[in-house]
């Protein structure tokens, strides 16, 4: 019979324990807490802004094949975190967004949804592939779709998600507009070829009318149209008082400017049908009065030279040399790509050739975050004597390194006032039109412009391996400048909030105590290897005296003798060095592993037997303290 209460008590916590899941899960599905350093699984600020403006439903499905990637436990991990991360979003949205998780089978018909609908399956096994992808749809029938979650994009999945959902916001897409002094649309032959139906548009200008709506502005405005939400200025002539004013006043509305300018255009000298430069060319870009408003400046007459990064060329007449270092060229890695901006955080490689330097403007309010720069090995040279041809050989010569690295490329955020602070000038377009005083703004607070110091970017030849196949023309990247372009334009277009979100850190994060032994591990293998050089080095210097100086064989066999045993010693070393390391790790290891398996089950076991025993011993001193306890007037 004692034992009932005991009995009853078990059942009792069971009870309340089962109720408490049901309860948890019908009335707490949303209640997150995100204990991760970086906040991994909580929503940025933007993104909530994003999902707050959602006016129309929109359903998002979530393709993963997750039977089929249990024997790949990374991506697994993965999977969760982006179905994470799509809860929150959905949960975040108020019922605006309808998310469905699919598991295309094999031979089903979710699998010939998923392939109909753009996703790209992976393979994990012979005969075996796996979907991870995301298809979004609005009710106009607009459709996004991320083909497959790489897992080099783990840092920008807010980004990739956010940006999918804001597109599908928009029922339109938005329109780029372009003022270019470079034949974009038609290539080197100008529009006579066009006429004849013989143009080649720049495979970078293809790209960017396969994605986004092209709009030329004509030169004559007096006001962007409103309809345009990112302009690019692509190498543009000198601009009048009239144009400068109507790009001035985008940027006081809101609107986005991407702006490459340059101190000297080889792309504009490319021959055109009569191997001469096409009529108007221009060598020469700069908008010195609108970027000072902006806050940075370019100095037309020098031209960077870059010494480490250099491209290489055909030597020329020296037949003893098939290629040279040409410092006016460069081919930029991402070394030289700022890495926690979404421009240019998947850029591996951009060919550039004579480009500018930028520099912030004093006193400018603006704030100048340099996307791509220069290596430390590089130099300013005069536009002057790069203009006098001279060989890549007087170029090294010529070469004294300076403050380096230097800015080629950088967004600028914040206030900007007009450059036009008394309003818009007084002047006319052919069409007789004037910009109206009263529609004048004279700042804006939240400008966003990127400023590219150079022109030959847009140029085939620096970034594309032209070919041709039955008839089709096509480009094979050698670099990445249209990624960098379309990713520039549509950052651009997207949302204030959507620009605000930036790379978060990988959920796979490293043992930095073992990358720490790692490294010095291998900083002691390089010294001790650097010490074998030497041995070895010092035992050989040993051997030629003696047989330079006319030793007897017996001399030179000890020698050589010495010399082996030098190099098994040195050898030894260096495997011992390479042991410890090892060992090391091993043994950082085994405590970790027996600290997560055993000592940390025994503490939580120690620290769960003293909080029974504390109790225990409150709830005896309890009942010792009643029956001490002086009798009442009722026990009576």
């Amino acid at each position: 019979m004692r034992r009932r209460p005991h009995i009853m008590a078990l059942g009792l916590l069971l009870v309340i324990f089962v109720g408490v899941n049901l309860f948890a899960a019908v009335f707490l599905r949303s209640a997150r807490l995100d204990l991760t350093e970086q906040g991994l699984f909580t929503l940025s600020p933007g993104t909530h802004n994003i999902l707050s403006r959602l006016e129309e439903p929109i359903t998002l499905k979530f393709y993963y094949s997750r039977d089929l990637a249990a024997t790949q436990p990374s991506l697994q991990i993965y999977a969760q975190r982006v179905r994470d991360m799509l809860e929150e979003m959905t949960n975040a949205a108020n019922g605006m967004i309808d998310l469905q998780i699919v598991d295309p089978a094999p031979f089903s018909e979710a699998e010939d949804q998923a392939v109909e609908q753009g996703l790209v399956a992976q393979p994990v096994a012979e005969g075996e592939i796996v979907y991870f992808g995301l298809v979004g749809t609005n009710l106009v029938d607009s459709v996004e779709v991320i083909p497959f979650f790489a897992d080099a994009r783990q840092q920008y999945l807010e980004y990739d998600l956010a940006r999918l959902v804001d597109n599908l916001s928009v029922p339109e897409k938005p329109v780029l507009g372009v003022i270019s002094n470079l034949p974009l649309d038609t290539g080197a032959g100008g529009i006579l070829a066009a006429m004849r139906g013989q143009s080649q548009p720049f495979l970078i200008y293809a790209e960017l009318t396969d994605r986004f709506e092209v709009e030329f502005v004509a030169l004559d405005e007096v006001r962007i149209p409103q309809r345009i939400s990112v302009l690019l200025l692509a190498h543009p002539r000198a601009l009048t008082e009239t144009q400068a004013y109507a790009i001035d006043q985008f940027v006081m509305r809101g609107g986005r400017v991407i702006a490459f300018v340059d101190p000297h255009s080889e792309v504009s000298l490319t021959a055109g049908p009569n191997n001469e430069p096409l009529r108007g060319y221009t060598e020469q870009s700069n908008l010195p009065d609108l970027m000072a408003a902006w806050g940075v400046r370019m100095d037309d007459n020098l031209i960077i030279a870059e010494r480490a990064r250099a491209q290489r060329v055909a030597a020329g007449r020296d037949a003893r040399r098939a290629l040279v270092d040409y410092i006016l060229w460069m081919a930029l890695s991402n070394e030289e790509m700022a890495q926690d901006d979404l421009i240019t955080a998947n850029i591996d490689r951009l060919n550039l050739g004579t480009v500018g330097a930028l520099v912030p403007v004093d006193g400018a309010r603006t704030t100048l975050t340099p996307l791509v720069t220069s290596s430390s090995d590089a130099a300013l040279m005069a536009r002057d004597y790069v203009l006098s041809a001279p060989t890549p050989d007087d170029l090294q010569r010529r070469f004294e390194p300076g403050a380096a690295p230097f800015t080629i490329a950088a967004r600028l955020t914040g206030p900007v006032a007009s450059m036009f602070p008394d309003g818009p000038p007084d002047a006319e377009t052919q069409k007789g039109e004037r910009a109206r005083p009263s529609d004048h703004l004279a700042q804006t607070d939240a400008a966003n412009i990127l400023v590219f110091a150079d022109s030959d970017f847009f140029d085939d030849r620096f970034w594309v391996s032209e070919q041709n196949y039955l008839g089709q023309r096509f480009g094979v990247p050698i670099a990445d400048n249209g990624k960098f372009l379309l990713n520039a334009v549509e950052n651009m277009m997207g949302s204030s909030d959507l620009i605000s979100l930036r790379g978060r850190e990988r959920i796979a994060r490293p043992f930095t105590r073992v990358e720490d032994l790692r490294r010095a591990a291998e900083a002691q293998y390089l010294a001790e290897e650097e010490n074998l050089v030497a041995r070895i080095e010092a035992a050989q210097g040993e051997l030629d005296r003696i047989e330079r100086d006319g030793a007897q064989l017996g001399d030179a066999a000890r020698a050589a003798q010495q010399y082996r045993t030098e190099l098994v010693a040195a050898r030894k070393a260096l495997r011992d060095v390479q042991g410890n390391l090892r060992r090391d790790i091993d043994m950082l290891s085994s405590r970790v592993t027996f600290a997560n398996i055993v000592v940390m089950p025994i503490i939580v076991g120690l620290v769960a037997l003293g909080l029974a025993w504390r109790q225990r011993q409150r709830r005896r001193a309890t009942q010792i303290a009643g029956g001490l306890r002086a009798p009442s007037e009722s026990d009576v």
